[in-house]
């Protein structure tokens, strides 16, 4: 099991309905790409950590952890933004004053949406969230897809960490020449060993009668008004929050 699977089904709220994380994690997106990002988007950002961290008790290291790649990604790109290519006198770069602007509004926009999904990601297994995609009207063919992707995903682990031990059993990244020729031989073995895989699911699929809909069993939740209740509140003080910061810093 990934521990991002581990804390989706070990958290505080696992006994709360999934219509409820996914209401505040969608209002809360929808709040981050809407509204003002640099007087909401911070805003959206402590309340989606503070969800995660104290409302539902994931450990902050884990939050922190996948919110670092997403993270890092940014830090790469946004400068870009805040040069501009000046042709008048030759070609050089020149720093934008309104591009650097633009790269902390697209950071902090970016960073709260971010956020929103992760905090949906570490509080609902899929096993959870499928049927209620069903339920809200997602076409049957994504839901299948992605049931089926998310299971090749533990495959392609499993497989990758088999392969990486034998070839360090045999000394095959004791340098960096053997390591890159150890690392393309895993690539190479990892596609032809996925798609094997990938088939063979595929025919046992169709031995037992597959008709295009894969059965996931979920405990039965009823929706909890109270939650709710907090949920449109949250959503609404962060919205309130953020236009009223948005007219002060104006």
């Amino acid at each position: 099991m990934f521990p991002i699977d581990q804390y989706a089904w070990t958290h505080r709220w696992r006994g709360h309905h999934p219509a409820e994380r996914a209401l505040l994690a969608g209002g809360m997106l929808l709040i981050a790409v809407t509204l003002p990002p640099l007087a909401t988007a911070p805003l959206v950002l402590l309340a989606m950590a503070g969800a995660t961290v104290t409302g539902a008790g994931v450990p902050l290291a884990a939050w922190l952890r996948v919110m670092a790649i997403p993270a890092g990604f940014l830090l790469l790109s946004l400068p870009f933004l805040a040069v501009s290519l000046d042709l008048t006198d030759g070609m050089r770069l020149a720093f934008s004053s309104a591009g650097a602007w633009l790269a902390v509004a697209v950071g902090l926009r970016s960073l709260a949406a971010v956020s929103a999904l992760a905090f949906l990601t570490l509080t609902t297994p899929v096993a959870e969230l499928v049927p209620w995609l069903r339920r809200v009207g997602v076409p049957q063919a994504v839901v299948e897809i992605a049931l089926l992707i998310y299971r090749l995903l533990f495959i392609v682990a499993d497989c990758a960490a088999a392969t990486r031990n034998a070839q360090e059993a045999r000394l095959g990244y004791s340098t960096v020449r053997r390591g890159i020729r150890s690392l393309g031989l895993l690539a190479a073995t990892l596609l032809t060993r996925t798609l094997a895989r990938a088939r063979r699911l595929e025919i046992g699929l169709a031995a037992r009668g597959f008709e295009g809909t894969l059965r996931v069993l979920t405990p039965e939740r009823t929706l909890s008004r109270p939650h709710l209740a907090a949920v449109t509140a949250a959503l609404f003080a962060v919205a309130a929050g953020g236009l009223t910061l948005h007219q002060v810093l104006r």
